[in-house]
């Protein structure tokens, strides 16, 4: 068994900054590939972020690119979302999520076996 935890969540202004680490446990997620959803209140989870197990491809919505980045430290099995120019709209449960295939990263939330609890982030207006 694996398991996932967030952290790095919080209250943060507009155009503020936050990192989350997804850090995994009880089993080495260095050859899954690992991704990053969201869900606000009343809304559907959403991709967020990708990335293969090697780091070497990534994948975002539109909703976030050129303003998150996805990484990994396979050494340490953690996986991490900088995000920075935070709006409003990005307030949310952010999860991430562990993924057997070893292709491009997927971003369908059916596609991932392991999920964390999730860390809130709340952006200010």
């Amino acid at each position: 068994q694996g398991q996932l935890v967030e952290s790095g969540g919080g209250l943060v202004q507009t155009g503020g900054s936050l990192r989350l680490s997804c850090a995994a446990s009880g089993r080495t997620f260095g050859t899954y590939a690992m991704g990053w959803f969201r869900q606000a209140p009343g809304k559907a989870r959403e991709f967020v972020a990708a990335i293969s197990w090697s780091g070497g491809s990534t994948s975002y919505s539109d909703s976030v690119k050129g303003r998150f980045t996805i990484s990994r430290d396979n050494a340490k099995n953690t996986m991490y979302l900088q995000m920075n120019s935070l709006k409003p709209e990005d307030t949310a449960l952010y999860y991430c999520a562990a993924d057997k295939w070893v292709g491009t990263p997927r971003t369908q939330s059916r596609s991932y076996d392991y999920w964390g609890q999730g860390t809130q982030v709340t952006v200010s207006s």
